[in-house]
C-alpha cells in the first residue's frame, strides 16, 4: 500500500534559514515529534550522504538523493518500516513537506495520530526556523 502525504507551514523567515534550519539534521529533535535524527554516512550536506531518523524506536535510514539548497532535499528512505521518498522544499517563505511511502497495512489506522503529530511538528519547525541561529 502506497500513500502521498503534502503538509506546509508558513515561515517568517528568508528562504536560506529555512532550508537550514530543516537540514539541521542534529537539531530537528527540537520541532519533529519524537525522533532523533543523526548523520551516518557523509557530510549530511551533499547527495549521496545518510541519515537515520529514529522515531519512537523505529529507525528510519535515508539516502540524500539531491541537495539543492536553499530550495529543496530529497531522500530515498531505505528501511524495511519506512520505504519511498521525501521532500523538503522551500518555496518563498512556506516550507513544505512531502512523503511518498510504502506503508504497512496497518498505517489507516494510525495515520490521523501520524498527521496529527506531522501538523504538531510543522508549527513547531515554523518557531524554530524563525528563531534559528
Amino acid at each position: 500500500m502506497s500513500t502521498e502525504l503534502e503538509l506546509s507551514v508558513e515561515v517568517a523567515a528568508p528562504p536560506d534559514t529555512i532550508f537550514r534550519a530543516v537540514t539541521d539534521w542534529e537539531r530537528q529533535r527540537e520541532w519533529v515529534f519524537g525522533t532523533r535524527v543523526s548523520v551516518v554516512s557523509g557530510d549530511g550536506r551533499s547527495a549521496g550522504s545518510e541519515i537515520e531518523a529514529v522515531t519512537f524506536g523505529v529507525s528510519d535510514r535515508m539516502r540524500i538523493t539531491r541537495w539543492d539548497p536553499p530550495h529543496a532535499v530529497e531522500v530515498l528512505h531505505l528501511g524495511r518500516v519506512v520505504r519511498g521518498t521525501g521532500v523538503f522544499a522551500v518555496r518563498g517563505s512556506r516550507f513544505v513537506w512531502t512523503e511518498r511511502l510504502d506503508v504497512p497495512f496497518f498505517f489507516p489506522s494510525v495515520k490521523p495520530l501520524f498527521m496529527l503529530a506531522l501538523r504538531r511538528s510543522l508549527r513547531r519547525f515554523a518557531r524554530f526556523a524563525e528563531e534559528y541561529r
